[in-house]
């Protein structure tokens, strides 16, 4: 498997100060993937982003776990209906516009 894309853990919990166990709870709530490949553990990088917003939720707020997880799954949710009133809102544009 190609690596390209992909960021060890080690090197997440070094950059970021945060135990390996952190990150392997984050998978077990699903909130991130860990791929396996190469006798390694990675993360595909499109998912730092999300991994910088649980550790200040988890260590800058002191939010258990389950909080970080109920809070990721409203904002993802919060965005599907961002993105589902763009789109509602562009179809009703072009009605308007007919």
């Amino acid at each position: 498997m190609d690596t390209k894309d992909l960021i060890p853990i080690q090197i997440i919990c070094k950059r970021y100060n945060v135990p390996i166990s952190f990150i392997n709870t984050l998978q077990e709530f699903q909130l991130i993937e860990i791929i396996p490949a190469k006798e390694d553990l990675f993360i595909h990088t499109k998912q730092i982003k999300e991994v910088e917003k649980m550790i200040r939720l988890h260590y800058d707020l002191d939010i258990n776990l389950e909080g970080v997880d109920a809070i990721y799954n409203l904002l993802k949710q919060v965005e599907s209906l961002k993105q589902e009133i763009n789109s509602l809102h562009n179809r009703l544009r072009f009605f308007e516009d007919s």
